[in-house]
């Protein structure tokens, strides 16, 4: 008996089979696929040859785009998909008993050899109904493959979707990181989120695993518990650091003391003693365990406190006091994290206190001391604070962003379009859920100034549409509505990626995809982008798909009697 191996998310070898998700396997699939495969087996149907597309409705987050993503993790899933021993063992002891033990040879010996799949590129903008993959093979394989490939494209989908509607908000220069391993859904949901959200546009994770995993930066500083866990400096058991110049030991304490006396007069004519001990002495541990990388969490007990007179602070003035007594022993600190309050006005109090300090101390380099926002901020936060005006530099963002609070799911679709040649539509009362059938190319036709203007889905034996010539661009449901279109570029949206049992185009990295990402919403215009009521984005059909679509439903749908 086949002893099932552990698969390793990834050991650093850049095959597809060592990178792949262990519980990415064919019984990550809903039971009625299993049954279904045993109807069509007993149906004689093994020979059938389908073509099924894998879509989604509508944009989500009340958008007007969605970024493609999960591809490669559906190849990897072709590559080693196949039924184990204990796969089949366990399906005999679940699956009634009234099924043929021939069904279960059959299965184990099934594979994903006579597939094709042809795919949008990973990291693309794409728009409801236009098929993200394609896949064609024998009927119970494709039908097979169903629940595991939405399950892994929408989700992808999605948080690659919300982490660059984080990125178009926040703009260009901001930095972005995620923060939200411990809010996700579960381990895999953490690290899928991680991974997604990099590919979006966000600059790093604080998810340690997957910086291993992806070559994801990681970013951190600390809790609050690091800075309560101190009461008084008598608590460090050391207090020492090495002079980068001299190579002498100095006491920081003494250093941070004497920086805290002159600022506390400096910046607000105020006892230095209002300041919180413990909090220093927590400020100038982490210091001394890292000197070139010191960036600190100030709101534990209040960045600032709003009295009577001007206020007086804890968090920012030890912050600054610890700095500049590193600098003084040749090293420099990063900055401070907010984690909650007010985070437009202490992001410009903060600043504030920086250019003071950096003008007082001769000091240029301290004025653009890093500021790091966290505290459950999502996208309108980051929009309502581009509108107060803030002094941010980086976000941290966790629960919106990796739980998609604002809508939880994608719903991409797995339709069968074709079934022996024989084109196939589903029918509904809900125009929206009536499918397109039979085989189809995707083309993305652009204008003049280099926008994406519309998305053609074709009949796959039509002619290509040309630059410059007149295409006739039909919505597919509403006669009234259609455009001559006389495109300056013409993209096919199609790759073929998977046949013969082997991938057929060479996959990007993670890095690739991201920047994918970025040029391709860079082709659409900005009122597709925006966030208040987005201009849809047009997908069309051609004059040919149109009539064969609408025939077919002709014929497919019953006539009804009135008596």
């Amino acid at each position: 008996m086949e002893v099932d191996s552990p698969r390793s998310y990834y050991d650093g070898d850049r095959t597809m089979k060592a990178r792949q998700n262990g519980i990415v396997q064919p019984l990550l699939t809903d039971l009625y696929q299993i049954t279904m495969a045993y109807a069509y087996w007993k149906a004689e149907k093994i020979k059938d040859h389908a073509i099924f597309d894998l879509f989604f409705r509508k944009s989500p987050f009340q958008g007007e785009f969605t970024i493609f993503a999960g591809l490669e993790e559906c190849l990897k899933f072709l590559q080693n998909f196949h039924y184990s021993d204990s796969d089949i063992e366990y399906l005999r002891t679940t699956l009634p008993s009234s099924i043929e033990p021939d069904f279960y040879h059959y299965l184990r010996h099934l594979t994903a050899k006579d597939v094709k799949v042809y795919a949008v590129e990973e990291g693309s903008v794409v728009f409801p109904r236009i098929p993200l993959l394609r896949v064609e093979g024998p009927l119970i394989v494709v039908q097979l493959l169903e629940t595991t490939m939405l399950t892994l494209v929408n989700y992808a989908s999605l948080m690659a979707t919300n982490a660059a509607r984080y990125r178009i908000a926040a703009g260009k220069q901001m930095t972005l990181l995620e923060f939200g391993l411990r809010r996700a859904q579960g381990p895999d949901g953490g690290l899928s989120a991680s991974k997604y959200a990099y590919i979006g546009g966000f600059d790093g994770t604080s998810n340690v695993l997957a910086g291993k995993l992806f070559n994801i930066p990681v970013r951190g500083t600390h809790a609050h518990s690091y800075i309560t866990s101190f009461t008084d400096f008598a608590e460090l058991r050391t207090t020492k650091l090495k002079d980068c110049s001299t190579g002498q030991d100095v006491d920081l304490v003494v250093q941070c003391q004497e920086y805290r006396e002159q600022l506390s007069h400096l910046l607000l004519n105020t006892d230095p003693n209002e300041a919180s001990n413990g909090e220093l002495a927590a400020m100038i541990s982490f210091a001394i365990a890292f000197p070139q990388g010191f960036m600190a969490l100030v709101d534990t007990y209040d960045v600032l406190r709003y009295l009577l007179a001007p206020p007086p602070l804890s968090g920012l003035l030890n912050f600054c006091a610890v700095a500049l007594a590193l600098n003084s022993l040749g090293y420099k600190a990063i900055g401070i994290r907010i984690d909650s309050g007010d985070l437009a006005y202490l992001s410009c109090k903060a600043r504030e206190f920086f250019e003071i300090v950096a003008a007082r101390y001769n000091l240029p380099w301290f004025a653009k001391l890093t500021i790091v926002a966290s505290n459950d901020i999502n996208e309108d936060t980051i929009l309502s604070l581009n509108e107060q005006g803030h002094k941010i530099d980086c976000f941290g963002i966790g629960t919106h962003l990796v739980t998609c609070q604002r809508q939880p799911a994608l719903g991409c679709v797995y339709k069968m379009v074709e079934i022996n040649n024989k084109p196939k539509i589903k029918l509904s009362q809900d125009v929206a859920k009536v499918t397109m059938p039979g085989r189809k190319n995707v083309f993305r036709l652009y204008s003049a100034d280099g926008h994406a203007l519309i998305d053609l889905l074709q009949r796959s034996d039509e002619p290509e549409p040309k630059v410059g010539e007149k295409v006739l661009c039909r919505h597919p449901f509403q006669e009234s509505k259609r455009a001559y279109v006389i495109p300056s570029r013409v993209e096919p949206l199609y790759k073929l990626y998977w046949n013969d049992g082997k991938l057929t185009a060479p996959l990007p990295d993670l890095q690739q995809v991201r920047q994918r990402v970025q040029d391709s919403l860079r082709t659409l215009r900005q009122d597709h982008k925006r966030n208040l009521n987005p201009t849809p984005y047009k997908v069309s059909v051609s004059k040919d798909l149109y009539s064969f679509m609408h025939d077919l439903w002709l014929q497919s749908a019953p006539i009804g009697e009135l008596s």
